[in-house]
């Protein structure tokens, strides 16, 4: 039996839903304009990062994670606040590889949460639901036998019904249903939100991975936890936690349009990307170089096609070729 959530559409709510769609359409405008999108991608890793474990007691400040965007994988040996960033990274990095997944296993939620949770559990075990039973302050989640079921009711919700509904309401609707079920011994805020963001980017809502949705969580803790709670109140009635999460993407594309127009470059037309230079920055994003040959592999195009994709690119400060011109790569300009 799959989950089922009780919710109304206010006028207030459908107002705001709106908003999301006029912003994120500027948004989506804009972003051919692609000299400035590896920056804000790179902004909205560390924004996200230091947001959704600051709000569970990471004590590292924004220029603390900023610097950690390049650092090592997480090991054992490292400090515990920075294994956590490095993971909420790696996290991210999944969501980004799986995307556009159809449909979700349990198994990928597990293994999200096993990277999110890799050496900083203080109880149960990453990626496995937990054995015992949990408070989290006065709220008592569901007893550890229900988990299972109530884990895989949702994940029916989300391959099925969840289809039907805006991204904004799915993706807050997941949000919340996971942290009531609370189905790990540890690191379940963090698997919420990224669940969430992980909806956002699944439904094609944003595309270029630049919305730090979880700033505004950090930012009003008492807020955020008050908004979570008052569902449980209401029966389980998510209407004002549908409100609360629109706020939320109003909020967070408002700044994204901000941190857009305070980086277009002034001084040249914008480049407007055909979806293969698309595709090929993402490629580089994911192997951080290519050499020429498995460029136009990949991308199923000849040398000559793979060539009149990059010189605009290069053109335009965004790819940097280096080695020598025999054994030359492509990678993102560095910054």
């Amino acid at each position: 039996m799959s989950y089922e959530p009780h919710f109304s559409i206010s006028p207030n709510l459908l107002g705001m839903i709106e908003r999301i769609a006029e912003l994120r359409s500027h948004i989506q405008r804009a972003a051919v304009d692609v000299a400035w999108i590896p920056g804000l991608q790179k902004d909205m890793w560390t924004r996200s990062a230091h947001a959704s474990t600051a709000i569970e007691g990471n004590p590292l400040t924004l220029a603390e994670v900023r610097a950690l965007t390049d650092g090592p994988p997480a090991t054992s040996a490292a400090p515990r606040s920075s294994r956590e960033v490095l993971n909420y990274f790696a996290g991210l990095r999944y969501l980004e590889q799986h995307a556009a997944e159809r449909p979700i296993l349990e198994a990928y939620v597990c293994k999200l949460h096993r990277i999110l949770g890799k050496d900083v559990m203080e109880q149960g075990t990453e990626g496995e639901y937990r054995l015992i039973d949990v408070s989290v302050g006065a709220y008592s989640p569901p007893r550890h036998t229900e988990v299972p079921d109530l884990m895989a009711d949702l994940i029916g919700w989300w391959n099925g019904p969840s289809e039907a509904l805006s991204p904004v309401l799915s993706s807050a609707i997941l949000h919340y249903r996971f942290e009531a079920i609370h189905p790990f011994g540890d690191v379940n805020g963090r698997a919420g939100r990224a669940l969430a963001l992980w909806e956002l980017y699944r439904r094609g809502f944003d595309t270029h991975h630049i919305f730090a949705v979880d700033e505004y969580y950090w930012e009003d803790r008492p807020a955020y936890y008050a908004a979570l709670t008052h569902v449980r109140e209401a029966d389980e009635d998510v209407s004002e936690w549908l409100e609360y999460c629109a706020a939320g993407l109003v909020q967070t594309l408002e700044r994204v349009w901000d941190r857009i127009l305070a980086v277009r470059p002034k001084d040249r037309e914008p480049l407007v990307l055909r979806p293969r230079q698309e595709q090929l920055l993402k490629l580089l994003r994911d192997t951080g170089s290519m050499s020429p040959s498995e460029i136009w592999e990949a991308l199923g195009v000849s040398r000559q096609g793979a060539m009149d994709l990059i010189k605009p690119l290069m053109a335009a400060g965004i790819v940097e070729k280096v080695g020598t011109k025999k054994t030359g790569r492509y990678q993102l300009k560095r910054r």
